[in-house]
């Protein structure tokens, strides 16, 4: 255990950067109800602030969960130059599973924005893009295109897709806890709280790991996460080596770390120095793959970017290069 296994491949080379200014046809898709419903009450605001940025745009506010999926792949499907998502990490993979159909990517000229306003941002963390409604919108501006791999997940009879982070264990149970909860402390510290409550209560659930075919792993485990990015929780840097466009999954299997270890150990495992604790690393395994099997006997809840979609056994799947997307020069 400890040991970071699987090849890294060097990431690939970006699409070719088009002129400047010719990507402002968007389609800004709005969660009226993300961050406690504060999206709604600023899109006056926030829309200006598009605008004085100079985005050209149609928008669409969404009245309930799935219909950002339905309202992008429609846009997509007749190549709208930019399909922006608006709110929180959960209105982005909406958004993002519009960008596919029957598993596969819808072949499109699309390319996915996001203006982040919500309870988590974990996948902006890693692209590079502001916090602020201003300086996300400059990104759609004058930003580039960037091919990113998308994770695909089949769980509970249902086919998914994400670009950031997937889990099983302690991570879905922290994440229905933080979705039931009130937002008005703001996306950061309701992860943060939902986190420590969740170690207190933490029993840790068997499970069976399989990664590209290997011998199974089974182990007791605090869970199990998937990632093609690098945050979840609200800002924990899960998996801190993660590149979104190498074509493969880091998998951290966090195994025999106890509460009180947890609790003690919390800041490293928030920020992502757990991986240069040598102590920490012989408890968590870092695993790099493109197929990943998980089973449990036990009912073992499953969260991808920020939501509960149903429980073990689950399999992800790497899909390279799948999804064009809006990021920093």
């Amino acid at each position: 255990m400890g040991k970071v296994a699987g090849g890294r491949r060097s990431r690939r080379h970006h699409e070719p950067e088009r002129p400047r200014g010719t990507r402002q046809d968007a389609l800004v898709i709005v969660n009226p109800a993300a961050a406690a419903g504060r999206v709604g009450r600023s899109w006056p605001r926030v829309a200006a602030t598009l605008r004085e940025a100079g985005l050209k745009f149609a928008e669409a506010l969404t009245t309930g969960p799935g219909e950002a999926t339905t309202i992008a792949r429609e846009a997509v499907k007749q190549s709208q130059p930019l399909v922006v998502a608006l709110g929180g990490d959960g209105t982005l993979n909406e958004v993002l599973n519009g960008f596919f159909e029957g598993g596969e990517p819808i072949p499109t000229e699309s390319v996915l924005g996001l203006v982040p306003f919500g309870t988590g941002g974990d996948t902006r963390r890693t692209l590079g893009i502001p916090a602020d409604i201003a300086g996300a919108a400059r990104i759609l501006v004058e930003g580039r295109p960037r091919r990113l791999d998308a994770g695909r997940v089949r769980v509970d009879g249902k086919t998914l897709h994400f670009i950031d982070v997937a889990e099983a264990g302690l991570g879905a149970v922290v994440s229905d806890q933080v979705n039931r909860a009130p937002k008005y402390l703001g996306g950061k510290a309701s992860f943060y709280i939902g986190t420590l409550r969740g170690l207190l209560a933490w029993r840790h659930q068997l499970m069976h790991v399989v990664v590209d075919g290997s011998a199974p792993r089974e182990l007791l485990a605090q869970g199990v996460a998937i990632a093609n990015c690098q945050y979840y929780g609200g800002g924990m840097r899960i998996a801190p080596d993660a590149l979104p466009d190498d074509g493969l999954f880091d998998v951290v299997i966090r195994g025999g770390i106890g509460t009180v270890e947890g609790l003690l150990n919390f800041g490293k495992l928030y920020d992502g120095s757990y991986a240069k604790n040598a102590k920490l690393m012989e408890k968590i395994e870092i695993i790099r793959g493109k197929r990943i099997e998980i089973t449990s006997p036990e009912s073992v809840l499953v969260q991808v970017e920020g939501e509960v979609v149903g429980k073990l056994p689950a399999v992800f799947e790497m899909m390279p290069a799948a999804i064009s997307f809006m990021v920093p020069r």
